[in-house]
Formats: C-alpha cells, sequence, structure tokens
C-alpha cells in the first residue's frame, strides 16, 4: 500500500516543498492549512497523490477532519510545519499576553493537537514525526516566536523517548533564513536579506527545497536511527548545536 504522509502548513513555502518531495517520493500527501485557494494551488502543484484538508491545526475543534481524511490508513510521516511570526502591540500587559498567546497557539499548540490526534494512527514501527522549528531558537532576537520555538526542542525530544519503544522517531529540523516562503512578507528589506545572508558562511539563504531535503533524509532509509535530534540547516549561520 502506498505510504501516507501529513504536513501541516503544506500550503506555501517549506511545507509546500516538503510535501511535494514526499509525493516524489511515492507518498500519498494530506496537506492542511487555513486558506483553501492556497491549497487548492498547491494540490495542482503537487499533483494526484496530495489531497487538502482546510483546517486550523491550533483549533481543538478543526483537528479531527485531518483525522478524517487520513480514513483509517497508517501515517508513515508527520510533519509539524505550521506556525507564523505574530506581531501585536507590546505597550500593555494584555497586548503581550494576546501576542504570546497567539504565537504559542500557532506554532506549538499546532504540533501538540495535530500529533495527539494523529498518534494512534502512526505506523508502529516505522512512524515519523518532524518538527519545524527555527534558528530564532538558537539564537534569540525573535521574542515570543523564539521561545515558541525553543519549545519544540523540548516536545521533540519528550516525543522521541516515549515513542522509541514503538518505533516511532521524532526530530526537528530547524531552518536558517529560506527565502520564497510567505514568513517575511511585509517585513524583509534588502540590507535584512544581505545581513542574513552575510551571516551564513555559505554566504546564501536558504530555500524550502533545502529543508526538504532534511526532511528526505529523515524519512528516508537513512533516518531509522536518527530521533531525538534538533537538525540545524542554517548555511552556518549557527555552528554546532
Amino acid at each position: 500500500m502506498t505510504r501516507l504522509a501529513v504536513v501541516t502548513g503544506g500550503g506555501t513555502g517549506i511545507g509546500k516543498a516538503t510535501a511535494g518531495m514526499l509525493a516524489g517520493e511515492g507518498f500519498d500527501v494530506i496537506i492542511v492549512g487555513r486558506r483553501a485557494e492556497v491549497l487548492d494551488d498547491a494540490v495542482k502543484w503537487i499533483g494526484p497523490q496530495a489531497t487538502a484538508v482546510v483546517a486550523d491545526a491550533s483549533d481543538p475543534a478543526q483537528v479531527p477532519a485531518v483525522v478524517s481524511a487520513v480514513a483509517g490508513r497508517a501515517v508513515d510521516v508527520l510533519v509539524n510545519n505550521a506556525g507564523a511570526y505574530v506581531s501585536g502591540d507590546d505597550s500593555t500587559l494584555d497586548g503581550v499576553a494576546a501576542r504570546w498567546r497567539a504565537t504559542l497557539d500557532s506554532n506549538v499548540l499546532s504540533a501538540v493537537l495535530m500529533t495527539t490526534a494523529l498518534l494512534p494512527h502512526l505506523r508502529r514501527p516505522g512512524g515519523k514525526i518532524i518538527l519545524t522549528s527555527s534558528i530564532a531558537a538558537q539564537r534569540g532576537g525573535g521574542g515570543p516566536y523564539s521561545a515558541a520555538k525553543a519549545a519544540l526542542h523540548g516536545y521533540g525530544l519528550d516525543l522521541a523517548t516515549s515513542l522509541g519503544a514503538e518505533g516511532i522517531t521524532a526530530n526537528v529540523i530547524a531552518p536558517g533564513y529560506v527565502t520564497d516562503s510567505e514568513f517575511f512578507a511585509g517585513r524583509m528589506t534588502p540590507e535584512g536579506h544581505q545581513k542574513r545572508v552575510d551571516a551564513s558562511v555559505l554566504k546564501r539563504a536558504g530555500t524550502p527545497d533545502d529543508i526538504a531535503e532534511a526532511v528526505r533524509w529523515l524519512v528516508g532509509p537513512g533516518g531509522g536511527f536518527v530521533t531525538g535530534q534538533i537538525i540545524n540547516v542554517n548555511g552556518g549561520s549557527v555552528l554546532g548545536r
């Protein structure tokens, strides 16, 4: 039977590239996101092995729609990629609380809810869980976004230790600066882009395909003995941790 992968935040950027890679590897892919039109365009790009589920992964009332789409099949790969940088008004305590809660919901709760809902369906042995973090978790600079992505590191380690005996691996990928995504929409300047490129020892920005290739390794035969790891894909912007 064809293997099945679920990718949250699968309509754009890293999620879309990852879903396309998985489809190319022979997986059926369910992509999850909040915008129907974006998902429809991604399905057309990925091909007939992709289906879309419109759902907010941070909403407990919407996550069951993904479980229904799985339709009782074993899930071989779960890529928790949904997340966002949330801006807001930090001039009041209410504003700070709202921004932090929204950031944690988008980046952490989305992964926790999706993983919890699909856990009974993950293939045993052989299931793979991947969490998308960020270089911001390693070096700071993103306020609540840095904290939220760092929280995924602890969650990934907990999943690895609790599920290892069942033959399920769990790892975190921490991308560096990646272009061709919506993450910096309206926020990036030419100067900011060049600063991030210069911070890489390879002197280039990353692409969504760079991250998808790390996923390819983790879900393939070469990644079978890799679990509980924070895997940095950042062009050397942060070294050795």
